[in-house]
């Protein structure tokens, strides 16, 4: 599977979107009131990146349990020290609501941690390449 995100900012204007398989959605993304680049930053989507990637792994790995969930809330934090350093300190966390037993929810929390693509992939270090244009 192929995942990419095109961003064109200019003019005032902003555009993004996002492509999985070939399937594109636009994501309404306001530009900066000066009108270049993006009103929500990079350390932004990242945390927003672990957080969305850890709230859909939980119900696909509860369906494959066999879990029902009512709610999930997942927020994330970083710390940026300065321009051009690398986050540290990257966390998160998950609030499941479930009539599963807490023992259940407690080991889909661990299981689902231990197979996020988004937490595995910043774990490991991935290189990132700028390409010529």
């Amino acid at each position: 599977m192929q995942i990419s995100a095109f961003v064109k900012s200019g003019g005032g204007t902003h555009e993004a979107r996002v492509s999985t398989s070939g399937s594109m959605r636009e994501l309404t993304v306001p530009a900066k009131p000066d009108g270049h680049g993006s009103a929500v930053n990079g350390g932004e989507f990242l945390m927003l990146a672990l957080a969305t990637c850890y709230c859909n792994d939980l119900y696909r790995e509860a369906g494959r349990m066999g879990l029902a969930l009512t709610r999930v809330t997942v927020e994330a934090h970083a710390e940026f020290a300065g321009v051009g350093l690398a986050a540290r300190d990257i966390r998160y966390r998950a609030e499941v609501e479930s009539p599963a037993s807490p023992e259940q929810i407690g080991e889909l929390i661990r299981q689902t941690d231990a197979v996020a693509e988004v937490q595995n992939t910043v774990r490991a270090g991935a290189p990132v390449t700028l390409e010529k244009s």
